[in-house]
């Protein structure tokens, strides 16, 4: 792999070329920058790679930004540009200017008209960027919109349609499952997954790659369940009943506790499938109990449990724990226990952004986590060089015995700094952390502002001032990413931004942004951290004997950098555990993920299709398939079908009526059965929508078979999701959990697929048989001849006028004798109608007969021979059959007798069609009917 200094080194080389086209763009027009990049799109279009336009198209976007924002960016975010057009993540100090670094990447790769994404970690900054950002891409003929959660349907379409999409991580990932539960093409809104930026991007890419995204529906009533099972937790006591992982933050029952368990619950056996549900309960309410702890995991307020991001100190707003665990945390606090949501569709964020055709990121600290972003993304780590050298004085850590002699230090060099005038930020790793640091600054007479889950609303804004002379800022961990801390000259010449970390973090990196909010753009500053042995990180890496030793220092601290190089590689081994705990996830996950990408690719294709025959028919071979498995006993070794049982299942049901007999079933292998069986009830199916018209017969398939897809794709996720809750129990019986779970997954997957099949075909069929049973029968009335013969005589028609055009004519000349006469004007219009209906049934039989003609002229011969020189609306279906078998009996002709038998049929079709014309003509309509006179309705009818 090439180093980071040989990259620097070649990006360099290109930048400097960028900017060598400085003079040449300072000569363009405002106008002329629109038909550059109109130019660039008929280029690409033409086959040109976008690539090889790079080094024209960021120096146009260059000179666009200096123009619209009056900034002339760095060589070095030009670096930091062609790094993220080659799809790795970019390392940039706070206060390089990430936001007018990513303009370069964006617009070229806009230009090939297929859409990009920058994904920032939320909605303020999304919007803020869009905003800036905007102004640029608008000026060089590009389009930019915003997405958001309170945008509706058509508003978030518009949005991905522009060229270059803002958008929040969270709204990205849901609105791409979202798009994967529309019955209908057109409530999509996102295009085809091509580029994405992602600012902050080991927070997205790293730290809420723990959290899979969730989309919830539905409910299952277990609120009693979910108390029982917290009383059971409060019986319990860590080491004696529950064994707790402090380094994973797992936590099992062990041999006692399983004990009580059984009793508690009055079972034999815990892990016995039929329990499965109650050790979920169990397993979310221990979960509650030992490990999530309110103001770190989450807070209560008003009455609700909400997430806090452990990484912002940020609230999750409308975000929720899944599979039970919140409900198990709202009677841990004796809340109201919601109803428990189904989830209907999830991703991890891993296999999300791998959708993605290339995916880039920037952030201020990721080398630190390389090897992850390789493994998972593809994507390796570049640190770009800064613009100025960075003067940051960041001193060894303080480490105290106990947390107050930690706080008390804290204070006293918090008032001093204060005293100078100089600008203080504190950083801590909880909201709990976070609110005992406020009670000793208060206590102190310290004016300061907070930042964390309890107090985020202000959050840009507060951190903004935070570099003004005298401000005090108190913020959780990453609290204002993304907002700059400028220093006026005044507090540059106090020393600068003075950052005070109150424990450190469980990666590097955390730190490492903590410490980079001070220092930008060569400013001065300084960071210190304060830990104490009762620090989560202490207590999960030493013994209590080292603890106890150091609570011998009372006040009083070591400062060495030998103790932080010790932290440091603590907080590796832990980066370590999580990548582990990530990479563990990733694992379930890719067999899903796999799984998921079967059912979406098949849901995009029902979608889509304009003909869903051929995937019925598949359906339809596995139904065949399982009947035949299931209808198959195994005698002396081998499978036997029953032929009797699979007759008497499918026959009329799925198949025609008598299509197949016992023996059918005979020595044929199962496959090919499976394949005689599904075209028959491909036959059957197609016959029972025959009278259907095609578009709602194809709407009616679509949603039948999407709603068997969804329906059972739900369950799947649950069984999937109880199944992975509990696996971890294989390695007792020294199994490979992952390997069992993947077997296990793979068979209910299966499963699922012949469950689906089987649910589509004869869900089809009972929806066709009840379309055709409730179809409302239309009024017929019979017309016989003599009511042909009263309106020739009424109307003074003959027979010969039996055409349009004498119809037409002659009803033309009665509606106008007759136009002042009502009721006479409604009975010649019926009259008029049946007419002309009788014109187009004769003549619709001749052509039958003159194409049989033209096909088969002997065929033509027989006809007449039978029709006898009869009137082919007077002739009956009888004097057809009588006829026919009086030829039939002189004709000794094989090939003849086969002719005339068609002939024979073509007439009888004839004949019946006529038939039906003169005794099923349909009434006109209601209305019509109820105006008519009595004597009107014994003729009137609709000709169809």
């Amino acid at each position: 792999m090439i180093s980071d200094k040989r990259l620097i080194k070649r990006y360099g080389q290109i930048a400097d070329k960028i900017i060598e086209l400085e003079p040449e763009m300072r000569k363009l027009k405002d106008e002329d920058f629109k038909v550059k990049t109109q130019e660039f799109k008929d280029l690409i279009a033409n086959g040109t790679e976008p690539d090889s336009l790079l080094i024209e198209a960021y120096a146009l976007a260059r000179e666009a930004a200096r123009r619209v924002l009056g900034l002339n960016a760095y060589r070095v975010q030009l670096i930091g540009g062609i790094i993220l057009n080659s799809g790795d993540i970019a390392e940039m100090r706070t206060g390089e200017g990430k936001t007018l670094t990513g303009i370069f990447p964006a617009y070229l790769n806009a230009l090939t008209g297929k859409g990009v994404h920058v994904v920032t970690v939320n909605e303020y900054l999304s919007k803020r960027d869009s905003e800036i950002n905007g102004q640029v891409y608008d000026f060089l003929g590009i389009t930019v919109g915003l997405n958001g959660s309170r945008l509706s349907k058509s508003e978030k379409r518009e949005a991905y349609e522009k060229d270059i999409t803002y958008t929040t991580n969270s709204e990205l990932g849901f609105d791409y499952l979202r798009d994967n539960m529309v019955s209908d093409p057109s409530q999509r809104v996102q295009r085809k997954l091509n580029y994405c930026i992602i600012d902050e991007a080991d927070s997205v890419l790293i730290d809420e790659a723990r959290t899979p995204l969730i989309i919830s529906g539905g409910s299952s009533s277990r609120k009693n369940m979910y108390k029982t099972a917290n009383d059971f937790a409060l019986t319990l006591k860590e080491h004696d009943d529950v064994d707790i992982d402090l380094e994973s933050k797992q936590v099992y029952l062990n041999e006692q506790g399983m004990r009580k368990a059984n009793e508690f619950f009055s079972l034999k056996n815990l892990f016995a499938l039929e329990n499965t549900e109650i050790f979920h309960l169990i397993m979310n309410a221990l979960k509650a109990q030992f490990v999530f702890k309110e103001g770190i995991e989450y807070t209560v307020r008003d009455g609700e449990i909400l997430l806090i991001d452990q990484f912002t100190g940020r609230i999750m707003e409308g975000r929720s724990y899944s599979d039970g665990l919140q409900q198990a945390l709202q009677a841990k606090e004796n809340v109201e226990i919601e109803e428990e949501t189904v989830t209907l569709a999830t991703i991890t964020y891993q296999n999300f952004y791998r959708l993605y055709s290339k995916i880039a990121g920037m952030t201020g600290t990721a080398k630190t986590e390389e090897e992850e972003f390789i493994k998972i993304y593809n994507t390796r780590v570049v640190v770009t060089p800064t613009n100025k050298p960075v003067i940051r004085k960041d001193e060894p850590d303080l480490t105290f015995g106990s947390k107050n002699a930690a706080l008390k230090k804290l204070v006293k060099d918090v008032k001093e700094t204060h005293e100078l005038g100089a600008p203080i930020l504190i950083g801590t790793t909880s909201v709990e952390s976070s609110e005992q640091i406020a009670r000793y600054l208060t206590k102190a007479g310290l004016k300061f502002e907070t930042i964390n889950a309890k107090n985020h609303d202000r959050e840009a804004e507060i951190v903004a001032k935070a570099g003004q002379l005298g401000a005090i800022t108190l913020a959780t961990n990453m609290a204002g990413r993304g907002t700059d801390i400028k220093l006026s000259e005044e507090v540059k010449k106090l020393g600068g931004l003075r950052v005070f970390g109150v424990e450190r973090n469980e990666a590097r990196r955390i730190d490492n942004q903590l410490r980079g909010r001070s220092g930008r753009q060569g400013d001065p500053g300084l960071s210190r951290f304060y830990i104490s042995m009762d620090d989560d990180l202490m207590i999960r890496f030493t013994v209590p004997k080292q603890r106890q030793r150091f609570k011998s220092l009372g006040d009083d601290y070591i400062k060495s950098r030998l103790f932080t190089r010790a932290i440091t590689n603590n907080q590796k081994k832990l980066e370590g555990m999580n990548f582990d705990q990530r990479k563990n996830v990733l694992d379930y996950d890719n067999i899903l993920a796999q799984q998921r990408e079967i059912i979406y690719a098949q849901r995009e294709d029902i979608l889509e299709a304009t003909d869903l025959t051929v995937a019925i028919k598949k359906f339809q071979v596995t139904t065949a398939y399982e009947l035949i498995e299931k209808h198959s006993t195994e005698v002396h070794g081998e499978k036997t079908l029953n032929s009797e049982s699979l007759l008497k299942v499918i026959d009329g049901n799925l198949v025609p009526k008598n299509k197949f007999t016992v023996q059918d079933f005979y020595n044929k292998e199962k496959m090919d059965l499976a394949i005689e069986i599904a075209e028959a009830m491909m036959k059957l199916y197609k016959a029972r929508i025959s009278d259907i018209p095609e578009d709602v017969a194809l709407n009616m398939e679509r949603r039948v078979i999407l709603d068997s897809f969804d329906k059972y794709w739900t369950k799947h996720l649950d069984l999937a999701n109880k199944l992975k809750s509990g696996i971890y129990l294989q390695q007792y019986a020294q199994n490979n959990p992952l390997a069992i779970y993947v077997e296990q997954a793979t068979s209910l997957f299966n499963k699922m697929k012949v469950n689906i099949a089987d649910e589509i075909v004869n869900n089809l069929s009972n929806v066709i048989l009840k379309l055709v049973e409730e179809e409302p029968r239309e009024e017929r009335i019979e017309i016989t001849d003599k009511d042909i013969e009263n309106i020739l005589n009424e109307t003074g028609l003959s027979k010969d006028d039996i055409n349009n055009s004498a119809i037409n004519r002659r009803f033309d000349e009665l509606e106008k004798e007759f136009k002042e006469d009502k009721a006479k004007l409604r009975r010649l219009r019926i009259q008029r109608d049946i007419m002309l209906g009788l014109v187009i049934e004769l003549e619709r039989r001749e052509q039958m007969i003159s194409e049989s003609s033209a096909e088969n002229q002997e065929i033509t011969r027989l006809i007449k021979k039978i029709q006898k020189e009869r009137d082919i609306t007077t002739i009956t279906i009888e004097e057809v059959q009588a006829d026919f078998e009086k030829i039939a009996k002189k004709c000794k002709d094989a090939e003849e007798l086969h002719k005339l038998s068609i002939a024979r049929d073509i007439l009888l079709e004839l004949v019946q069609r006529m038939d039906d014309f003169k005794k099923q003509a349909r009434f006109e309509s209601k209305k019509k009917a109820e105006d008519a006179t009595e004597e009107d309705q014994k003729v009137k009818v609709r000709i169809g």
